[in-house]
């Protein structure tokens, strides 16, 4: 993968996750707040905690930071999925997100 893909792949990743913020605003009491900077977008819940996912270019890995812990993925031509073997990034993420906020939420592609 070109860094040029890689970012155009990874902007598709960052976009999905902040209207999947909204989409789940919308429809849930959740009250999820998502900041863009840049390469990251921080989700802010309720109860104060946090998910960061950010970009790490050189790498060509998205890398999401949860109170589970922190997971790296790579895109392996269609999915983008945890570099250890441990599953799908928007799978993670609802995992993740639904334990932080105590209900659940799902984030898709």
């Amino acid at each position: 993968m070109t860094d040029l893909e890689f970012l155009d792949r990874a902007e598709q990743l960052l976009l999905a996750v902040e209207q999947g913020c909204d989409r789940i605003n919308d429809a849930t009491d959740a009250d999820l707040d998502s900041q863009r900077s840049g390469g990251m977008v921080s989700i802010s819940f309720a109860n104060g905690s946090q998910i960061i996912i950010n970009l790490q270019k050189p790498l060509h890995e998205v890398w999401l930071a949860a109170q589970s812990g922190g997971y790296h993925y790579r895109f392996d031509g269609q999915h983008w999925m945890d570099t250890k073997g441990d599953g799908e990034f928007f799978a993670a993420l609802s995992r993740d997100a639904s334990a932080q906020s105590g209900q659940a939420l799902r984030f898709t592609a």
